[in-house]
């Protein structure tokens, strides 16, 4: 079957779905590239992908390619999931033939849910989907695809499911379906080098964080490896094949969760003399990382999450905030660049526990931060905790535009403060004269990044503009319902 990997066009700006870890459109316009879509589609030589918000494809557009293929596979968020459903619809209104299957976490945590949510959609696949797509799209039934669930005898059948992947060297280079089907420039993260290329070298992730949507609801906590030959074959290929390339990224849940490993690969990887960022846990020692560095790191995303040790606790961080600053000083060292993470509204929280990660922050003084508010997806600890608490509101987690909003609150910490200390966060971080003097000075000596930070700037104070109307309108709001009482 000719099939159509697809990575739907929703809001403007949305990352929000085929491996993006942050399902909303975020504050600067930055896109990742769809991995998960890109292993079944390297199996099979007559599919195409088609990645629409880096490449601005139009919902028209990609209605108007339905009658060109014969299976769907559409890479699904909770966010997003209506859009999703109603794209498929459209799909399947310009192709009654056409076959369409949901992939992504949502339908692996409320498969019966997002089959019922439209007739458009034929099944879907828990978890990973790699060969039950390519079995689907080669002529096995789906009553012997594992994992799968659909429309039988007026019910839904559910398949027990497979088992994850072990031996990943026998899948495909998804470099090569990038050279085939994208345009590897359309990608941009603000803290990479541009342009940059990703993919896994793992999967999985032991780590037990209870936010954390990946591992809970796709990837699984079983850590899976690529050999090192193959991770450095892939590498060497792609540095062969992406004309002007700066930077590779590992995408993995923890790309140096293992001392031994990660020092073995860095071993092969130091002669290919390139330039890598990765993820990384402040559980990581001197020696991993002085190795990372020698065999050409540049940046590590890491996830501080919290300045306060009961929210580490209360998550399952598996950290400490003494292990956190002996990386960050170990890293910093070495002369690696940290893109830290921060969430506001974890388990617990408070104004005295936030403002402590803020303080946090600002003594680790890392090159760039990113502050999300917490999110409970469905089929984490996470929900599971604010449903139990009754602290999950109706409400949306993002606006009409895609950008992340609370839909949590916590005794004396509403909504409104949650938004307003995100911003409060960003701008204690940012102009402290220490931090503006980084961005001022990259913007005085490099033309590129002046255009690109100018473009930034106006994304983000747009935002922040709209975060603060949010915050008033909500203020507004309590302080009527507030004097209706009296």
């Amino acid at each position: 079957m000719r099939t159509l990997f697809l990575n739907p066009p929703s809001f403007e700006g949305f990352d929000g779905g085929a491996s993006s870890r942050w399902p909303a459109t975020r504050e600067i316009e930055s896109y990742w590239y769809p991995v998960w879509l890109c292993y079944p589609a390297g199996m099979l030589p007559d599919s195409k992908v088609i990645d629409a918000p880096p490449h601005k494809v139009s919902i028209d557009q990609t209605v108007n390619m339905a009658s060109d293929f014969e299976l769907l596979v559409l890479f699904t968020s909770t966010p997003g999931f209506h859009v999703d459903v109603k794209m498929a619809e459209m799909m399947k209104d310009k192709n009654p033939k056409l076959k369409v299957a949901f992939v992504g976490p949502p339908v692996t945590v409320e498969p019966e849910k997002c089959l019922n949510a439209s007739t458009a959609i034929d099944f879907i696949v828990k978890r990973e989907f790699d060969h039950q797509i390519v079995d689907f799209a080669k002529g096995k039934p789906l009553s012997e695809i594992p994992g799968v669930s659909f429309r039988k005898d007026g019910g839904i059948q559910h398949n027990p499911e497979g088992g994850f992947i072990e031996n990943l060297d026998e899948l495909p280079w998804v470099t090569k379906v990038y050279k085939r089907d994208l345009d590897f420039r359309r990608y941009n993260v603000p803290f990479l080098l541009n342009p940059f290329i990703s993919f896994y070298t793992s999967r999985g992730c032991p780590a037990m964080c209870t936010f954390c949507l990946w591992p809970q609801t796709h990837s699984g906590h079983r850590w899976r490896l690529r050999s090192a030959d193959d991770i450095v074959n892939e590498v060497r290929w792609a540095k062969e094949n992406f004309p002007g390339l700066k930077e590779i990224f590992f995408d993995d849940d923890t790309f140096n969760y293992r001392k031994e490993r990660t020092i073995e690969l860095c071993k092969k990887l130091k002669p290919l003399n390139f330039t890598w960022s990765c993820t990384s846990r402040v559980t990581t020692d001197y020696d991993t990382l002085k190795a990372m560095r020698e065999a050409g790191c540049r940046l590590m995303i890491v996830g501080y999450e919290s300045g306060d040790q009961q929210i580490l606790k209360n998550i399952k961080k598996g950290a400490t905030i003494d292990m956190a600053q002996r990386f960050t000083k170990n890293a910093h060292s070495l002369g690696l660049t940290i893109h830290a993470d921060y969430i506001v509204g974890l388990p617990g929280e408070s104004r005295e526990s936030i403002r402590r990660t803020v303080d946090f922050a600002k003594s680790l003084d890392t090159e760039t931060i990113q502050v999300s508010i917490a999110h409970p997806y469905p089929g984490t600890e996470f929900m599971d905790y604010v449903q139990k608490n009754g602290l999950i509101t109706i409400d949306s987690m993002t606006d009409d535009q895609g950008h992340q909003l609370p839909n949590i609150h916590y005794p004396g910490l509403d909504r409104a403060e949650l938004v307003d200390w995100v911003e409060r966060f960003y701008g204690e971080y940012y102009f402290r004269p220490k931090a503006a003097w980084r961005v001022v000075r990259k913007a005085m000596f490099d033309s590129d990044e002046r255009k690109r930070l100018y473009k930034e700037a106006r994304e983000y104070l747009a935002l922040r503009s709209k975060r603060k109307r949010f915050v008033a309108d909500l203020r507004k709001e309590a302080s009527r319902a507030g004097a209706a009482g009296d």
